[in-house]
């Protein structure tokens, strides 16, 4: 049994984290701030942090990272591995609040990793973004050169250079993972995936920005999986790692908004150009995750839109007022 402290666990990813890990036994302290980035009725938000907290039994407090309370959270936690998730969650909250995101995303990871060697953490897990890469195409690997753009992108990666300058200085060991296009049941942000279910479900148009533009769509619980077991594996101390669905086919936007109208029965398709807000992707190489614990993520792309697509169907609060 592993005790955990967890930032952001209640959020999308992170909820899912404790559960696989309350599943397993392991012992496990939240700290959540329950932020509402300006894209979500406050009502939905309210909504959707319900269901999570159904879903999780693990003790929570609404700490702000930055702020002093981080040591009463370390000291209640007793912990021996930290998984860092809270933080601003994508480009376009970021560009809309670039002090507050800098504010959250490097001061309250310092104030995080400080109270992390303070208190003897073993290990830090620092949950950064495949956007780090910049731009690249299908199979890209842990060892290539990151270029990021945009200032989400960008505060990723200091953070992964500031987790990794404070373990050289310490001692503290370090796992760093690089997700990307993460969706499923419990998430109403407006990312790709819920947007195009949302239009569907409205019988409404998805908009495609850039028709040919690939990305690594990865469920939730394997995005979840990869992390819980890069945590806990020993072989993964002091790497980085992709964890995503890596699939042998690449999907592209249009692939996806084709995919729900056809789940949907509903809804039609408009493509516009590409968002220069974001760079050019593709389907990341993970054989560095299979080899080192394992890794072998199961639910492909057909399987993983109709649960999330059937998830928002059962709570209609959702999505029937909600703008796309």
């Amino acid at each position: 049994m592993v005790r955990f402290l967890i930032t952001g666990d209640r959020g999308f990813i992170g909820h899912n984290i404790v559960r696989l890990l309350e599943a397993q036994g392991h012992s496990i302290y939240g700290i959540d701030y329950n932020t509402n980035y300006g894209f979500i009725p406050n009502a939905e938000l309210y909504y959707l942090y319900k269901l999570r907290n159904k879903r999780c039994v693990s003790p929570t407090v609404c700490y702000n990272i930055v702020g002093g309370h981080v040591n009463v959270a370390f000291e209640q936690a007793q912990a021996e591995t930290v998984i860092h998730l809270a933080s601003f969650p994508r480009q376009k909250v970021v560009n809309n609040n670039p002090l507050c995101a800098s504010d959250v995303m490097t001061t309250g990871l310092i104030n995080l990793l400080e109270h992390a060697v303070k208190h003897k953490i073993r290990r830090f897990v620092y949950i950064s973004s495949s956007m780090v890469y910049g731009d690249f195409v299908s199979g890209v690997n842990e060892a290539a050169q990151c270029n990021p753009q945009g200032q989400y992108a960008i505060l990723k990666y200091m953070g992964e250079k500031l987790v990794q300058d404070y373990a050289r200085r310490t001692g503290m060991e370090y796992v760093i993972i690089r997700p990307s296009a993460v969706y499923g049941e419990n998430d109403v942000e407006d990312r790709v995936v819920s947007k195009f279910i949302v239009a569907a479900l409205r019988n409404e148009v998805l908009r495609v920005h850039g028709a040919n533009e690939v990305l690594d769509f990865t469920h939730v619980d394997d995005t979840a999986l990869g992390i819980a077991q890069a945590a806990l594996s020993p072989n993964a101390a002091n790497k980085i790692y992709n964890i995503t669905r890596s699939d042998t086919t690449e999907h592209s936007l249009l692939d996806a908004a084709n995919l729900i109208v056809n789940i949907a029965g509903a809804g039609s398709i408009e493509v516009d150009g590409r968002d220069l807000n974001f760079p050019s992707r593709g389907n990341l190489d993970i054989s560095a995750a299979r080899r080192d614990f394992g890794f072998n993520p199961t639910i492909d792309i057909t399987y993983g839109f109709q649960r999330y697509y059937d998830w928002y169907r059962q709570h209609p609060t959702l999505w029937r007022s909600k703008a796309v």
